[in-house]
């Protein structure tokens, strides 16, 4: 017969644990504690408290700061979550020296940092500047898209808001007539209307739906439409309305754009601000002013940014974004759409490559001095419809075929693709308009040295997001509100720079 060993639950069991022998040299949670301890100043926190002669004794801010950061280091962004792990985790327990704050101390000290979070994040970009972790030549800016505490299904215009509401209390209205007929039903057949589960459903299915409608209609009694910056309005959102429907390689969702300039030495971010808005090209400038800010702050002069490089994708690429980078004394490498086409590298790869049965392009025209038009491959003759219209940066002459003409040309495959077009159309180039930044842009782009510099962008900055929303679990922000997003992506920023000082041997 088999035997085991004896086990007995009433028994008592004395586990001596040192909490600061949990807090190893070298570890991520030992950086944390460190920092907040020497060199975070806390008393930026004490104007919230009152209670000197008193009133209940409040959790150190240190203590708070401490379980939050190391929390959101391991994925845990949910107050309760972070509370339960005050009782359970041992490094917590040593984080925390034993006390457990309960979760709505924790998500109230969270989302009230507003002006206190950006000072945080510079005093930790200052060890990092002590450190030496900062190169300070060559920086990189990207967005990374969280998910919002709002769901997409709750988007829309105004008129599209409305037309919502009224179709759910459209069908209200027939829940009722339905539930007032079975009602009658039942009480013909002498059964009584409270019994049946399906009524029961049905009340609360029509209670649901008229919660719904009322809360969309607050939502409209309280906000207008929301315009974008192309001046038309843009869809709002009843939950979260500073947030915004954005594209992103795995589909439409409702988020917020992390962005984070990155310095590329140990990839310390030196700004970070989460804004509601998709497209990248409008928050080049804030960004570079933040960073301005935050390196004033710790003792860099106003001129940080002259003779640096910048590189960023081509979302930022703009005119606007570009003479930033110029006013700044920025050497900037942020290419536009079309550079990878004119890569020489990129040749062999199908999705570069220009489409096949090209159409009659300039060339296969003749040119009559005489009369000023051209004669096509088919035979007939396009006149000048303008002498003078710019494309682009480009200056053109357009001439223009008959459309009866076109409409009975046996080659019109090869040059009309569409049928509604009253002609051929050909655009004559005169010259160009003066170089743009776009233009100067692209010709730094395109050379040897160019390419060269834009490659390092994917190494600079991609970790810094591969590391805050796969190691640190950011998959969505908890709190709504531009301002309470913009703390937890702070949070997430000081956290990753955190991790840059207890890799690099902060003791």
């Amino acid at each position: 017969m088999a035997r085991y060993k004896h086990y007995d639950y009433s028994q008592s069991v004395l586990i001596p644990v040192s909490l600061e022998q949990q807090l190893m040299p070298g570890t991520l949670e030992f950086a944390i504690h460190s920092l907040v301890e020497s060199r975070i100043d806390t008393s930026i926190f004490e104007h919230r408290y009152s209670n000197d002669e008193t009133g209940r004794l409040a959790y150190d801010p240190k203590i708070l700061l401490k379980i939050i950061l190391f929390a959101y280091s391991r994925g845990l962004v949910s107050s309760r979550k972070i509370e339960r792990a005050c009782r359970e985790n041992v490094v917590f327990m040593a984080l925390s020296c034993g006390q457990q704050p309960d979760h709505s101390t924790i998500a109230a000290f969270v989302s009230s940092m507003k002006d206190e979070i950006i000072v945080l994040f510079r005093d930790v970009l200052l060890v990092c500047e002590e450190m030496g972790l900062l190169g300070g030549t060559l920086f990189a800016l990207d967005g990374c898209k969280v998910s919002s505490n709002a769901s997409k299904d709750w988007s829309g215009t105004i008129s599209e808001l409305r037309r919502k509401k009224d179709k759910i209390e459209e069908k209200v209205k027939w829940l009722v007539r339905e539930q007032v007929e079975a009602d009658r039903r039942d009480e013909e057949d002498g059964k009584g209307g409270g019994g049946s589960s399906g009524l029961s459903n049905r009340r609360e299915q029509i209670e649901r739906l008229r919660k719904a409608a009322e809360r969309i209609g607050k939502f409209l009694e309280e906000n207008g439409p929301k315009i974008g910056r192309q001046g038309r309005e843009i869809k709002s959102n009843v939950t979260d309305n500073e947030s915004a429907k954005m594209k992103t390689s795995h589909g439409v969702i409702q988020g917020y754009n992390g962005q984070a300039l990155v310095d590329s030495k140990h990839q310390v971010i030196i700004h970070g601000e989460a804004f509601g808005v998709g497209p990248d090209h409008d928050l080049l400038s804030p960004m570079i002013e933040g960073a301005k800010e935050n390196m004033r702050a710790i003792g860099r002069g106003e001129d940080y940014f002259e003779g640096k490089a910048l590189l960023a994708d081509t979302n930022y690429h703009c005119e606007e974004n570009l003479r930033k980078c110029r006013e700044e004394g920025l050497e900037a490498y942020i290419p536009d759409t079309g550079f990878r086409k004119r890569d020489p590298r990129f040749a062999a790869q199908g999705k570069y490559k220009g489409k096949r049965g090209k159409k009659f392009e300039l060339k296969d025209f003749v040119y009559d001095e005489v009369s000023d038009e051209y004669i096509c491959p088919g035979g007939k003759r396009l006149r000048v419809e303008e002498k003078k219209t710019t494309v682009g940066r480009i200056i053109y002459r357009r001439y223009r075929a008959k459309k009866e003409d076109c409409d009975r040309c046996r080659l019109r495959g090869k040059c009309v693709r569409r049928t509604n077009i009253k002609g051929r159309n050909l655009m004559v180039p005169l010259g160009p308009v003066r170089a743009s930044l776009s233009e100067e842009m692209g010709q730094k782009i395109d050379t040897q040295e160019g390419r060269r510099m834009y490659e390092q962008r994917m190494g600079i900055v991609e970790p810094v997001f591969a590391n805050i929303r796969v190691q640190k679990g950011l998959d969505r922000f908890t709190l709504r509100g531009k301002i309470k997003v913009n703390i937890q992506w702070l949070l997430y920023c000081i956290v990753h720079n955190m991790g840059k000082i207890a890799s690099y041997g902060f003791t």
